[in-house]
């Protein structure tokens, strides 16, 4: 994989070009009403009785619930969380940009960052980060969406990895080996296949989301990256998804859909039930969150996502989190964030839920201990990447993207122009 904190010189090119779709408020960022610059706070920042507002999306709000009351439970500052369903996060935060109405603190979806950093919607806390001990410990992925002219922006919020699951005891009836991952994608292919060959009632072999631009790309660019290919050109403006190993990936995928073992509500499934099939044991094997392990009712094996050549890789994704352009309070809103990449909050809050830690040197931390898979989990996140696109969202997780139709016509289909497919995604990324 290339290296990703260079991406954003370049970004901060594109955006002065990029048609704005946030109108930013006149006002400026800091402290004109008593508030105290993050960077003047001192490394754990301001705790002094404030009450801080928060916004996250509802899919992790079960992660957001957890830190805030740890927080709270340890500080005199009150962090005051909403959460907002994921449909209608964008369009809040728009109209709250434009308004001067931001929280103090807010998450985005990692493939948001680069844009709403461009914009300028998240205050620089780059000095607060540089301060930290353990900087470089920070996952990397997270770090780079949110950096503009070599400044973070963002901190980790809560990871989301894709990796590989598999039901045991699927592989135990299809006489596969339980306690060994497929080595590559044409080995996770044939043990699709030998689990849909016990032709058990309303099992499949595999499952994925075919009309979910942001379901594939977070299942399907890991197997590209794991055998060494790329998915974006390094200035994120051009498409790199018609190269071989991209095309060996949609050529597997086709000949397990044509065999029958992948779920047939694959085709239509556009993201709200993708996982279900595997949760509720029907599926063999499955590309899947690794958030959901923690509610996988049933022994499951984890393992990074193999390429058609082997490695293993994975989309490091999930949200970012920093301090509003709005806030007036990023002294007291950095208190939150240090707090929040502290071992404490990582260890005894994240990982203790069987959440991944946003911190290489926590990996093997006394609850991964106990369970084998979460120190695999916390392992890969390192081998990971999080592509970094200003129109990311256009080109690959809308309705109807490029994306979707060059997969779809690929998978599906089996009748599409894979070059002038690869170009209509170039073409929406350099809008």
């Amino acid at each position: 994989m290339k290296t990703m904190m260079g991406r954003r010189t370049v970004l901060r090119s594109l955006a002065g070009a990029l048609a704005a779709t946030l109108v930013l408020a006149a006002a400026g960022c800091g402290d004109d009403e008593g508030g105290t610059d993050a960077a003047q706070a001192g490394p754990n920042g301001v705790d002094d009785g404030s009450e801080l507002t928060m916004w996250t999306r509802a899919p992790l709000e079960k992660q957001a619930k957890l830190l805030v009351e740890a927080y709270n439970a340890g500080h005199q500052n009150k962090v005051k969380l909403t959460v907002v369903p994921n449909d209608d996060y964008v369009a809040k935060v728009g109209a709250a940009a434009g308004s001067g109405g931001l929280p103090d603190l807010f998450a985005a979806d990692i493939v948001y960052v680069p844009n709403w950093v461009s914009q300028g919607l998240f205050q620089d806390i780059s000095s607060n980060i540089n301060n930290l001990a353990f900087k470089d410990q920070i996952n990397k992925g997270h770090l780079s969406a949110g950096t503009l002219d070599g400044r973070p922006h963002v901190l980790p919020f809560v990871l989301d990895l894709s990796m590989l699951f598999w039901n045991k005891q699927l592989f135990r009836d299809a006489g596969l080996d339980p306690e060994k991952a497929p080595a590559s994608l044409a080995e996770y292919a044939d043990a699709a296949k030998r689990i849909q060959a016990l032709g058990q009632p309303g099992v499949y072999g595999t499952a994925t989301g075919l009309n979910c631009g942001g379901c594939l790309v977070f299942t399907w660019f890991p197997s590209i990256w794991a055998s060494g290919g790329e998915v974006l050109s390094e200035d994120g403006t051009s498409s790199e998804l018609a190269g071989d190993i991209a095309n060996q990936v949609y050529s597997t995928w086709a000949d397990l859909w044509r065999s029958g073992a992948v779920l047939p509500s694959s085709a239509a499934e556009t993201g709200p039930t993708w996982t279900a099939g595997f949760t509720e044991g029907k599926v063999g094997l499955m590309l899947y969150p690794a958030t959901l392990l923690s509610s996988t009712p049933f022994d499951a094996g984890v393992a990074g996502i193999p390429g058609p050549s082997g490695g293993a890789s994975t989309f490091v994704g999930g949200d970012g989190i920093g301090v509003s352009k709005d806030s007036k309070k990023a002294a007291q809103a950095w208190s939150f964030l240090s707090w929040m990449m502290s071992e404490d909050a990582q260890v005894e809050v994240l990982a203790k839920n069987k959440d991944v830690v946003a911190r290489a040197d926590l990996a093997t931390n006394r609850y991964a201990a106990t369970d084998p898979r979460l120190v695999t989990i916390n392992e890969v996140a390192g081998k990971g990447d999080t592509p970094v696109a200003l129109n990311f969202q256009q080109a690959f997780n809308a309705p109807n993207s490029p994306w979707l139709t060059l997969v779809r016509n690929q998978v599906l289909n089996g009748n599409g122009d894979l070059q002038k497919d690869n170009g209509e995604i170039t073409a929406v990324l350099r809008q």
